[in-house]
């Protein structure tokens, strides 16, 4: 039986390049968890000079793995927020790179206009023109004192290397 890298090298192809992604400076490794763990913080993909980062599902965790602003809506938007900051820089990209983004908050009719107030003063700080693809979604999260979550799509182009733009 023939290995996906197997078949790819018959056709002449390169498998996809791909990785974990993470940043210890502003949040944990999903494998700092329990045990098991089943998802990393995000996969970077590089498609010949193509980069694509898939960020998974981020909220108001710190370094630590801990909850932090619990009941503070507008805290943990910020610290979601700064998260996926981290995540991005440590790839070498900013939010200017980021494509999509789906938003899950616990309660939507109670915390959108907060949500919109506080992603709309942040894409603002950033400069970001066009504005991400966006979905938002009630959702219960993993954590019952997280109030939002977002996980977000990013895209630049690489030199054929593979590594991080500077």
């Amino acid at each position: 039986m023939s290995t996906f890298a197997e078949i790819f090298a018959s056709l002449g192809q390169k498998p996809v390049k791909k990785r974990a992604i993470t940043n210890h400076e502003v949040l944990n490794e999903a494998f700092a968890y329990a045990k098991p763990s089943s998802f990393s913080r995000g996969m970077r993909i590089d498609l010949n000079g193509l980069t694509i980062l898939l960020i998974s599902g981020t909220a108001s965790i710190d370094e630590n793995g801990v909850s932090v602003h619990s009941g503070d809506f507008r805290a943990q938007m910020r610290r979601t927020f700064s998260n996926i900051t981290g995540l991005l820089a440590s790839e070498g990209c900013t939010w200017h790179d980021i494509v999509r983004t789906t938003c899950y908050l616990r309660d939507i009719e109670r915390d959108y206009e907060a949500f919109n107030e506080e992603r709309t003063a942040f894409f603002k700080q950033q400069e970001l023109d066009p504005l991400p693809a966006s979905t938002g979604i009630q959702a219960i999260l993993c954590r019952p004192e997280l109030l939002v979550e977002i996980e977000a799509i990013a895209m630049f182009r690489t030199e054929e290397s593979g590594e991080s733009k500077e």
